[in-house]
């Protein structure tokens, strides 16, 4: 017979507990199930799944809203701002603390975002910090609801009211978040887009979805997500009478989400209240066994409001035994995933260099960006998983 050639782990291999990811989906027979029917329909673009999706996640806000699903949340922001006539010269308040996607948009229409300072409590943008950015060319405010909790829309709509500007909501963390009884999406901005990246509270792989009540938006944001042609592709390629014509009425993109990633939100989207239950349950987990640790915790909602716990962020305070960096290498060699959210924009080559920005401009984005860490935290974390980086970081830190 011949050798058995297979190598044999050492006993620390082993030994050593699986790696824990910082994040994983949530994936389970019924969208496996779901996307295989597709695929056996031939029916694999944008099709009648993909308007099931749409109504069915409009359906869930309530609110009266109209749902337009897109390939990503990126392309979702960017139909938003084009459709509301963002333009050459105009200015987009965007938080400096928030991921690239977010700016960048409001560069693709040849406007300029103007970054703004996080409020200390809570990460979102600070309400002081966007009406001292508010100047002539200003034209819109792009709030983003930081891991999860809603910004202080109140407070936000009140300004942009006032300067007569629009506001898009990121709510690309925040599905489903309330804000004062209210889920995000239903309200009294412009529009609302969300995320379904493979790590957020729900996934399609990749995708999004433009929310407004706006009938002009929303009007504009389908004709523009695919390539401006007048006549929706569905409807030419599934009628039984001859439907080749249309017309190419703007200079439109390619950002269309396919049946096959819509046959898996349609599963998603009926899981969501228990996976909002799931990351309710580990970030008070998290709130419990971190007590007492030179970590600053997450800020919980305000009554009436809830949190979609999208991340788990805690702030290293003065002291500690171990800078930020050092601890994530620390957790790493013990197999526990930890991520940052986010290296503030100002600190990017190209945002720093083209605005020519200063971390001075920023101080509240800059320290917390020094100390902070996003924990593990996904839906499907055992118990016995969470603990674990629990003991971890009491061993580490005390």
């Amino acid at each position: 017979m011949p050798e058995d050639l297979t190598p044999t782990p050492d006993a620390a291999a082993l030994d050593s507990p699986p790696f824990l990811p910082f994040a994983l989906p949530d994936i389970g027979d019924e969208e496996i199930a779901a996307v295989v029917d597709c695929l056996r329909s031939g029916w694999v673009t944008t099709g009648p799944r993909t308007r099931q999706f749409e109504h069915a996640f409009a359906a869930y806000l309530g609110g009266n809203v109209d749902a337009i699903s897109v390939n990503s949340a990126t392309a979702g922001l960017h139909l938003a701002l084009e459709a509301l006539g963002i333009g050459p010269g105009d200015e987009v308040i965007v938080p400096t603390l928030t991921f690239t996607a977010t700016a960048e948009v409001v560069r693709y229409l040849g406007a300029h975002p103007i970054l703004v300072d996080a409020d200390p409590d809570t990460l979102n943008l600070s309400l002081t910090a966007i009406e001292a950015a508010i100047g002539p060319r200003t034209r819109a405010i792009i709030p983003v609801h930081y891991a999860g909790l809603a910004c202080d829309m109140d407070g936000i709509l009140a300004l942009a009211a006032a300067y007569g500007l629009n506001v898009v909501e990121d709510a690309a963390h925040a599905f489903p978040t309330l804000y004062k009884g209210q889920l995000v999406g239903t309200l009294a901005s412009d529009a609302t887009v969300f995320s379904f990246y493979a790590n957020k509270t729900m996934t399609t792989g990749e995708g999004g979805m433009v929310v407004t009540r706006d009938a002009s938006v929303a009007r504009r944001v389908r004709l523009m997500r695919i390539h401006g042609i007048s006549q929706d592709a569905f409807e030419r390629y599934t009628s039984r009478t001859p439907a080749w014509f249309y017309d190419v009425v703007a200079a439109g993109y390619k950002y269309n989400l396919t049946d096959l990633a819509s046959a898996m939100g349609i599963e998603q989207l009926r899981k969501i209240d228990r996976f909002l239950v799931r990351r309710e349950q580990l970030a008070q987990a998290y709130n419990s066994g971190l007590r007492g640790l030179p970590l600053r915790l997450p800020p919980a909602p305000e009554p009436g409001s809830s949190h979609a716990w999208h991340l788990y962020v805690v702030r290293l305070q003065a002291g500690a035994r171990l800078g930020r960096d050092e601890l994530i290498a620390r957790l790493s060699e013990r197999g526990i995933g930890t991520s940052v959210h986010f290296i503030p924009l100002h600190r990017h080559p190209f945002w720093r260099d083209y605005y020519r920005l200063s971390p001075e401009q920023f101080p509240v984005a800059e320290a917390s960006f020094a100390c902070m860490l996003s924990l593990p935290l996904y839906t499907r974390m055992s118990d016995a998983d969470q603990q674990r980086i629990i003991d971890n970081l009491r061993e580490l830190l005390t």
